[in-house]
């Protein structure tokens, strides 16, 4: 196992246990329980006990408000989708063509509720309003209390900080006037007074507390394409914060994202993003990454995998891998090798389920240890639509697999399964109902 840098090997020891189980920056993401890629773009974290939920936008569908969408994981990596928070109504702010954004839960200790803000707006951005829910339980249903401008002021991107003393913060992108930090009413439901207002156009906002230190996280605005993202600091939420300065390396357009949040786990922070997908929203994946703080600075590396523990925030980077090639693989039933431009061998194994049932099979896969891991699929789908697979290690159950549409250089999907030491099997087959899934470029198994 690689430490990533910043990391010592003492901080690799707290976690061995749980070293095997990898975070995919831009891959599709496979809910456990729905067999689809994980819809909650914009979103935020939320950890009660010890677990996480995980709150975003539903993209299925294009632009338009479907739903804010709840998933729960107790590892930040195997996500279960448990439910709506507010789903599309006939009418009104949560009606069809309407724009809801930047889904974000906090809990209010003296109310005992939960409470959600969002970006409220019609389909041409014209309104710019903020939307207040409130609901009994993290991922349970929602009342919706109204929108409102906060102040009089425009909001757009916007996010939602609690301090140490129980004080909360709207984090709201005023186009016309700047980035601004207000303070919230003691139950959350209204904005109290304004704190601080930044006099650049800065979006996505996303604040973290460490060791004292506030740090503001935002976009520069150039709409869904990527830009090189931004950070400021200070002491106190009224300022003075300090210049703006990137945090990724630069040209990177911070690693083609933009920021949604920013997580503490442990004693260590992520940075969540959105790669925004903007002609197909639906295929718009996350991606996450170990942001780095000391002191007053804030640095992030990219990482095809990494590893995380969700306990102690303790972070490396993924572990070295085996290649076995899809072409190279069994092909039955009517798969068989295709011709693949942007694939490492320019050969795919395709034709996978379809009317013939074509199945893939990798016999011989090695592995070290036994051990429960993540394995990668690298794929290209040329559709504008997901595609699915179902996956057997050893002969175990399968487990349906999401492919997002990927026509130009293989993308990543991944599974999490239990490798034996030494030889393994694994199967990719169709879903039946003579569906299509995706070609199979290479399979990447972890080897330590």
């Amino acid at each position: 196992m690689r430490i990533l840098k910043g990391f010592t090997a003492s901080a690799l020891l707290a976690f061995t246990a749980n070293a095997t189980l990898q975070i995919v920056p831009g891959g599709t993401w496979t809910a456990t329980n729905t067999g689809k890629h994980i819809q909650a773009h914009g979103g935020g974290i939320l950890k009660v006990g010890d677990t996480y939920y995980w709150v975003g936008e539903d993209k299925t569908d294009g632009s338009s408000f479907q739903n804010i969408n709840c998933y729960s994981s107790t590892n930040l990596v195997e996500w279960s989708y448990v439910g709506a928070l507010l789903s599309r109504t006939g009418s009104g702010d949560l009606g069809p063509s309407r724009v809801i954004e930047r889904p974000k839960v906090v809990y209010n200790k003296a109310t005992k509720k939960y409470v959600l803000w969002m970006h409220i707006d019609s389909s041409d951005y014209g309104e710019a309003k903020v939307g207040v829910a409130t609901g009994d339980s993290v991922c349970g249903k929602f009342e919706y209390k109204g929108s409102f401008r906060p102040l009089g002021f425009e909001s757009r991107d916007q996010g939602v900080f609690v301090d140490d003393d129980e004080k909360g913060y709207l984090l709201t992108e005023d186009r016309k006037n700047g980035l601004r930090i207000d303070l919230l009413s003691d139950d959350y439901l209204s904005v109290k007074s304004a704190t601080y207002v930044w006099k650049e156009k800065i979006e996505a906002p996303a604040v973290i507390k460490k060791n004292g230190v506030y740090f503001m996280f935002g976009s520069k605005l150039t709409g869904w394409d990527p830009n090189d993202n931004v950070y400021s600091t200070a002491t106190k939420l009224s300022g003075p914060w300090t210049e703006w300065k990137g945090f990724a390396d630069s040209g990177s357009k911070t690693y083609n994202s933009q920021t949604t949040f920013v997580l503490p786990v442990g004693s260590g922070a992520m940075y969540l993003g959105d790669r925004w997908i903007k002609d197909n929203l639906m295929r718009s994946t996350y991606v996450w990454l170990p942001l780095k703080i000391e002191g007053t600075t804030a640095s992030m590396k990219n990482a095809v995998n990494w590893v995380v523990d969700a306990q102690s925030g303790s972070m490396t980077s993924g572990p070295s891998e085996n290649t076995y090639e899809g072409e190279s693989a069994t092909l039955s039933g009517g798969a068989k090798s295709v011709s693949c431009s942007s694939c490492s061998s320019s050969k795919a194994a395709g034709y996978i389920g379809g009317t013939d049932n074509g199945v893939v099979t990798f016999s011989n896969v090695q592995s070290s240890a036994t051990t429960r891991t993540t394995i990668r699929i690298k794929y290209t789908n040329g559709d504008k639509s997901q595609r699915f697979a179902d996956v057997s290690v050893n002969g175990g159950a399968a487990q349906r697999v999401a492919f997002l549409p990927a026509s130009g250089d293989p993308n990543s999907s991944s599974l999490q399964a239990d490798l034996k030491a030494g030889a393994n099997t694994v199967k990719i087959s169709g879903i039946g109902g003579g569906a299509w899934g995706p070609d199979i470029d290479r399979l990447m198994v972890p080897s330590s």
